[in-house]
């Protein structure tokens, strides 16, 4: 009686389809779909960007760098990137250990801190900086009598900067460093290593890929930022102006080819920073296989 409810059970127990075995018109469906939503939103307009930067020739694509103000803002946006990633660097592997390797009061309340810039528009971001260093603002007494400028100024970009972009090197490590768990760590503690002998050891090779990969999303954002730089800038020409701000600026001006040349420089960067990042995972990946190869089944 067992035997024949068991063969029963096994005859009724559905069996797995596999992806192969989809309608071949659902899985062209579904290709043709996801195509072209991503040429009509981005391959699209990308192209369109580099159509109009070109639109009157080399020369006067290269005649809209030569501005002192582009050149400005080019320069003045590598600068935010330089300080703003390694602060956020900082911050993020801080923040990640914390998180992932104890437990504390207020745990939660942090990660919650972390996401906030996810959540408040950037603008609602600059207009805090604002209300806090500006003339008007809860310090900017104090810093008018010690004649320190942060709003308008070089140091207000660089706190926006570093505020919109905070989250993407923490949010990159505390999954990936919950996941390894606490064991190497304390297996170095008790070997006899001192807490940052065992940083440099143990966790940071294990989360080199992750920080990696923060670090350049971090950099891509921190370089195409406009909400919060705008509202903190003061839009001074030839000295606040980024080059979010500066292609704004060219466009409303009608001077078309340069905002776009402009936009075509600030897109190869996105672009450089994605075949950054697709690089990174395919080293990652590579680094992975051979880290754990696949042990094929011997008869």
């Amino acid at each position: 009686m067992s035997s024949l409810q068991t063969a029963s059970e096994t005859k009724i127990r559905p069996v797995p389809r596999h992806p192969s075995a989809e309608p071949r018109w659902l899985r062209w469906l579904l290709i043709g779909g996801a195509l072209s939503f991503l040429a009509l939103f981005l391959f699209v307009p990308l192209v369109a960007v580099f159509v109009n930067a070109f639109h009157k020739g080399w020369e006067a694509y290269w005649q809209a760098f030569l501005t002192p103000s582009t050149q400005s803002a080019i320069c003045l946006t590598l600068l935010t990137a330089v300080i703003a990633v390694p602060l956020n660097l900082v911050f993020g592997v801080m923040a990640a250990w914390a998180i992932a390797k104890f437990d504390f009061r207020g745990k939660n309340l942090l990660l919650t801190l972390i996401d906030l810039p996810f959540s408040v528009s950037p603008v609602i971001a600059g207009l805090m900086f604002v209300l806090l260093f500006g003339r008007q603002g809860w310090f900017g007494a104090w810093l008018d009598e010690q004649e320190i400028k942060i709003i308008f100024a070089v140091p207000g970009i660089v706190l926006a900067s570093v505020f919109v972009t905070f989250p993407f090197v923490a949010r990159e490590l505390i999954p990936l460093m919950q996941s390894q768990g606490r064991d190497e760590e304390e297996a170095a503690t008790v070997l006899g290593a001192s807490g940052w002998k065992t940083f440099w050891r143990v966790t940071l090779p294990n989360i080199k890929w992750g920080l990696v990969y923060g670090v350049i999303l971090c950099n891509a954002r921190a370089m195409g930022e406009f909400g919060a730089v705008s509202v903190v800038s003061g839009h001074i020409s030839g000295l606040t102006n980024t080059m979010p701000l500066q292609i704004e600026i060219l466009y409303n001006e009608y001077n078309f080819v340069a905002a776009f040349a402009v936009a075509s420089l600030l897109a190869m960067l996105a672009l450089v920073t994605l075949g950054i990042k697709t690089l990174v995972e395919s080293q990652h990946a590579s680094a992975l296989r051979h880290k754990h190869p696949v042990q094929r089944p011997t008869s």
